[in-house]
């Protein structure tokens, strides 16, 4: 695996994946599907992971982003049969867009299958699971078994936050790959009850005081931006963009509400022209996966 370093330090992990944010066809109405991993993921980490853990064990991969265009929220399960989820760390919480998934998300037979759940973080992930698992109670489902994993850092618009040295990437990355055979065998058995999760030092305040904070005031687009000097109109961003708020070439941001703040058109930026707030100007970009 190469890590590749440019002037304006991005960092990015070239692996033989297609790009992953494909706009699906409008399909509506309820799905019966054999173990499936629900999956978010903005700049790449948590798709990787995702994949290699559905290729291992043939699961079905199910996209939030796509599912939600789609209006497929009802789903099939027989007994038995596995139902993951993966997704970034946001503001020591499970991503908003993940969140609102999981209200509208409908599976016949989820009391008799066997759930599971993994989150990325670049630090620690506070409570994250218990939200999710307090998201997924009203639908008859509960995350037994749960793992956080650690990547590479990409959220970089705070004073204290940028994106890890090349040589952090490189640790990061080398240990989630060596820690996936044991995830990919406990859930291909089934196993209850694993909990392997770096919580942080008070996750309470992580996740219900300063997530709290950030997830109902900083996830936004109001200081998205774009450099129409530099940009060079290929129309990256709003590809990447996996709530379709961006349109145009230069971008336009529609401030429909929807905005994550996954910051996937910042990263996926082949030019540095996009920017969130003036400090990110002169931060690193990162993404995997391209």
């Amino acid at each position: 695996m190469d890590i590749i370093s440019t002037r304006n330090e991005k960092r990015y992990c070239p692996h033989s994946l297609p790009l992953p944010y494909k706009r699906g066809e409008g399909l509506r109405g309820s799905f019966r599907a054999t173990n499936m991993i629900f999956y978010f993921s903005a700049t790449g980490n948590t798709r990787w992971i995702a994949l290699q853990i559905a290729e291992a064990i043939g699961e079905e991969t199910v996209y939030i982003p796509d599912a939600i265009r789609q209006g497929r929220y009802e789903y099939t399960l027989k007994e038995g049969e596995r139902i993951g989820f993966c997704f970034p760390t946001h503001g020591w919480q499970p991503p908003g867009i993940v969140r609102r998934f999981i209200v509208q998300l409908q599976v016949a037979g989820a009391a008799d299958s066997y759930c599971w759940a993994l989150t990325t973080c670049g630090d620690n992930m506070g409570e994250a699971m218990t939200i999710l698992n307090k998201d997924l109670a009203p639908k008859g489902l509960k995350a037994e078994t749960l793992y956080s994993v650690l990547m590479p850092e990409t959220y970089i618009c705070l004073p204290f936050m940028k994106t890890d040295t090349e040589e952090k990437v490189r640790q990061k990355v080398g240990t989630a790959e060596a820690r996936l055979p044991g995830i990919i065998e406990a859930v291909r058995e089934r196993r209850r009850g694993i909990v392997e999760l770096e919580r942080g030092a008070t996750p309470r305040l992580y996740s219900y005081v300063i997530g709290g904070y950030f997830n109902s005031r900083m996830v936004n687009d109001d200081k998205f931006a774009v450099d129409t000097d530099v940009c060079v109109r290929c129309g990256k961003c709003a590809e990447v963009c996996p709530v379709d708020n961006i349109e145009g070439k230069p971008p336009v941001w529609l401030h429909n509400g929807q905005c994550t703040s996954c910051l996937a058109c910042y990263h996926y930026c082949p030019v540095h022209a996009i920017s969130k707030g003036e400090r990110t100007k002169r931060r690193g970009q990162y993404y995997f996966g391209l």
